[in-house]
Protein backbone atom coordinates (compact mmCIF):
# COMPACT_ATOMS: atom_id res chain seq x y z
CA UNK A 1 0.00 0.00 0.00
CA UNK A 2 1.66 3.07 -0.91
CA UNK A 3 1.98 6.15 1.48
CA UNK A 4 -0.28 8.39 -1.20
CA UNK A 5 -2.96 5.71 -1.71
CA UNK A 6 -2.84 5.20 2.43
CA UNK A 7 -2.35 8.88 3.70
CA UNK A 8 -6.16 9.10 1.59
CA UNK A 9 -7.63 6.47 2.25
CA UNK A 10 -7.60 7.15 6.37
CA UNK A 11 -8.95 10.55 5.55
CA UNK A 12 -11.70 9.39 3.91
CA UNK A 13 -12.16 6.09 6.25
CA UNK A 14 -12.31 8.90 9.31
CA UNK A 15 -14.83 11.09 7.61
CA UNK A 16 -16.88 8.37 6.78
CA UNK A 17 -17.11 7.64 10.22
CA UNK A 18 -17.93 10.27 11.50
CA UNK A 19 -20.88 11.22 8.94
CA UNK A 20 -21.78 7.31 9.60
CA UNK A 21 -21.34 6.76 6.07
CA UNK A 22 -18.26 3.87 5.91
CA UNK A 23 -21.05 1.76 3.84
CA UNK A 24 -21.97 4.13 1.61
CA UNK A 25 -18.24 5.16 1.41
CA UNK A 26 -17.17 0.82 0.49
CA UNK A 27 -20.46 0.79 -1.81
CA UNK A 28 -18.85 3.62 -3.52
CA UNK A 29 -14.84 2.62 -3.79
CA UNK A 30 -16.19 -1.17 -4.69
CA UNK A 31 -17.84 1.03 -7.74
CA UNK A 32 -15.49 3.19 -8.68
CA UNK A 33 -13.26 0.12 -8.56
CA UNK A 34 -14.91 -1.68 -11.03
CA UNK A 35 -15.30 1.31 -13.19
CA UNK A 36 -11.25 1.52 -13.07
CA UNK A 37 -10.35 -1.77 -13.90
CA UNK A 38 -13.16 -2.46 -16.59
CA UNK A 39 -12.59 1.09 -18.68
CA UNK A 40 -9.44 1.25 -20.31
CA UNK A 41 -10.93 4.71 -21.42
CA UNK A 42 -11.21 5.61 -18.04
CA UNK A 43 -7.53 4.89 -16.62
CA UNK A 44 -6.11 6.16 -20.28
CA UNK A 45 -8.19 9.73 -19.67
CA UNK A 46 -6.92 10.02 -15.58
CA UNK A 47 -3.65 9.15 -16.43
CA UNK A 48 -3.12 11.29 -19.77
CA UNK A 49 -1.18 14.31 -18.53
CA UNK A 50 -1.93 16.08 -21.70
CA UNK A 51 -5.65 16.87 -20.55
CA UNK A 52 -6.12 19.84 -19.23
CA UNK A 53 -7.17 19.51 -15.21
CA UNK A 54 -10.82 21.69 -15.49
CA UNK A 55 -11.40 18.49 -18.26
CA UNK A 56 -10.36 15.55 -16.57
CA UNK A 57 -12.41 16.96 -13.35
CA UNK A 58 -15.90 17.59 -15.68
CA UNK A 59 -15.41 13.83 -16.85
CA UNK A 60 -14.16 12.27 -13.64
CA UNK A 61 -17.66 14.41 -12.04
CA UNK A 62 -19.76 12.82 -14.89
CA UNK A 63 -18.35 9.00 -13.74
CA UNK A 64 -18.79 9.74 -10.30
CA UNK A 65 -22.55 10.98 -10.83
CA UNK A 66 -23.11 7.65 -13.28
CA UNK A 67 -22.09 4.89 -10.24
CA UNK A 68 -24.26 7.27 -8.06
CA UNK A 69 -21.61 7.89 -4.96
CA UNK A 70 -21.67 9.66 -2.35
CA UNK A 71 -21.31 13.45 -2.28
CA UNK A 72 -18.16 13.14 0.66
CA UNK A 73 -16.44 9.77 -2.39
CA UNK A 74 -17.50 12.43 -4.98
CA UNK A 75 -15.62 15.50 -2.59
CA UNK A 76 -12.45 13.08 -1.96
CA UNK A 77 -12.18 12.25 -5.70
CA UNK A 78 -11.87 15.93 -6.56
CA UNK A 79 -9.65 16.69 -4.08
CA UNK A 80 -7.17 14.11 -5.87
CA UNK A 81 -7.93 16.26 -9.12
CA UNK A 82 -6.86 19.25 -7.81
CA UNK A 83 -3.97 18.16 -5.93
CA UNK A 84 -3.07 16.22 -9.07
CA UNK A 85 -3.17 12.52 -6.97
CA UNK A 86 -6.09 10.83 -9.74
CA UNK A 87 -3.35 8.90 -11.60
CA UNK A 88 -3.19 7.20 -7.74
CA UNK A 89 -6.90 6.52 -7.66
CA UNK A 90 -6.19 2.85 -7.79
CA UNK A 91 -3.57 2.96 -4.85
CA UNK A 92 -6.06 5.23 -2.97
CA UNK A 93 -9.05 2.57 -3.45
CA UNK A 94 -7.18 -0.51 -2.42
CA UNK A 95 -5.44 1.31 0.75
CA UNK A 96 -9.77 2.18 1.50
CA UNK A 97 -11.16 -1.87 1.19
CA UNK A 98 -7.39 -2.97 2.68
CA UNK A 99 -8.49 -0.43 5.88
CA UNK A 100 -12.02 -1.29 6.13
CA UNK A 101 -11.31 -5.13 5.88
CA UNK A 102 -8.82 -4.60 8.91
CA UNK A 103 -11.12 -2.59 10.95
CA UNK A 104 -13.80 -5.44 10.25
CA UNK A 105 -11.42 -8.28 11.39
CA UNK A 106 -11.04 -9.42 7.40
CA UNK A 107 -7.74 -10.04 5.83
CA UNK A 108 -7.27 -9.74 2.10
CA UNK A 109 -5.16 -12.43 0.40
CA UNK A 110 -3.72 -12.01 -3.02
CA UNK A 111 -3.50 -15.26 -4.64
CA UNK A 112 -1.91 -15.40 -8.44
CA UNK A 113 -1.93 -18.30 -10.44
CA UNK A 114 -0.56 -19.07 -13.92
CA UNK A 115 -4.16 -19.58 -15.05
CA UNK A 116 -7.42 -19.39 -13.15
CA UNK A 117 -8.28 -22.09 -10.15
CA UNK A 118 -11.25 -23.95 -9.36
CA UNK A 119 -13.58 -22.45 -6.91
CA UNK A 120 -12.97 -25.44 -4.36
CA UNK A 121 -9.45 -24.79 -4.43
CA UNK A 122 -10.12 -21.32 -3.61
CA UNK A 123 -12.55 -22.08 -0.89
CA UNK A 124 -10.32 -25.03 0.44
CA UNK A 125 -7.51 -22.26 0.47
CA UNK A 126 -9.86 -19.67 2.70
CA UNK A 127 -10.61 -22.03 4.88
CA UNK A 128 -7.05 -23.05 5.37
CA UNK A 129 -6.04 -19.50 5.61
CA UNK A 130 -8.98 -18.47 8.21
CA UNK A 131 -7.71 -21.40 10.64
CA UNK A 132 -4.42 -19.64 10.39
CA UNK A 133 -4.97 -16.30 10.54
CA UNK A 134 -7.74 -16.71 12.57
CA UNK A 135 -9.96 -13.88 10.82
CA UNK A 136 -12.17 -13.64 7.74
CA UNK A 137 -10.76 -14.21 4.40
CA UNK A 138 -11.13 -11.62 1.84
CA UNK A 139 -9.57 -13.78 -1.54
CA UNK A 140 -7.98 -11.46 -4.15
CA UNK A 141 -7.72 -13.54 -7.27
CA UNK A 142 -5.16 -12.86 -9.85
CA UNK A 143 -3.04 -13.96 -12.93
CA UNK A 144 -0.09 -14.37 -14.17
CA UNK A 145 1.37 -16.70 -17.26
CA UNK A 146 4.74 -16.33 -16.10
CA UNK A 147 4.78 -17.96 -13.01
CA UNK A 148 4.09 -21.39 -15.48
CA UNK A 149 2.43 -22.79 -12.58
CA UNK A 150 1.68 -22.88 -8.59
CA UNK A 151 0.19 -20.29 -6.62
CA UNK A 152 1.98 -17.18 -5.13
CA UNK A 153 0.10 -16.63 -1.68
CA UNK A 154 0.04 -12.98 -0.26
CA UNK A 155 -0.77 -12.43 3.08
CA UNK A 156 -0.20 -8.90 4.61
CA UNK A 157 3.72 -8.84 4.31
CA UNK A 158 4.28 -12.46 4.17
CA UNK A 159 4.71 -13.80 0.37
CA UNK A 160 4.50 -17.77 -0.11
CA UNK A 161 5.80 -18.39 -2.90
CA UNK A 162 5.17 -22.15 -4.98
CA UNK A 163 4.87 -21.26 -8.05
CA UNK A 164 7.17 -23.41 -10.32
CA UNK A 165 9.22 -20.51 -12.09
CA UNK A 166 9.98 -19.66 -8.46
CA UNK A 167 11.07 -24.00 -7.72
CA UNK A 168 13.25 -23.60 -11.30
CA UNK A 169 14.93 -20.47 -10.00
CA UNK A 170 15.63 -22.11 -6.50
CA UNK A 171 16.87 -24.92 -8.46
CA UNK A 172 19.17 -22.88 -10.82
CA UNK A 173 20.75 -21.54 -7.88
CA UNK A 174 21.28 -24.50 -5.97
CA UNK A 175 22.74 -25.89 -8.71
CA UNK A 176 25.09 -23.05 -9.47
CA UNK A 177 26.20 -22.62 -5.92
CA UNK A 178 27.22 -26.27 -5.60
CA UNK A 179 29.40 -25.73 -9.02
CA UNK A 180 26.79 -27.98 -11.24
CA UNK A 181 26.28 -26.13 -14.17
CA UNK A 182 28.75 -23.64 -15.29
Amino acid sequence: MSAVGRRYAKALLDLAREQGEVDAVLRDVSAISGAWKESAELRELIRNPVVPKPALKAAVDAVMEKLGVSRLTRNTVKLLADKGRLPQLQEVLEALEELAEAETGKVRVEVTSAKPMSDAYYARLAEKLQRATDREVVLVKKQDPSLIGGVVTRVGDQVFDGSLSNRLSELEESLLADGEIA
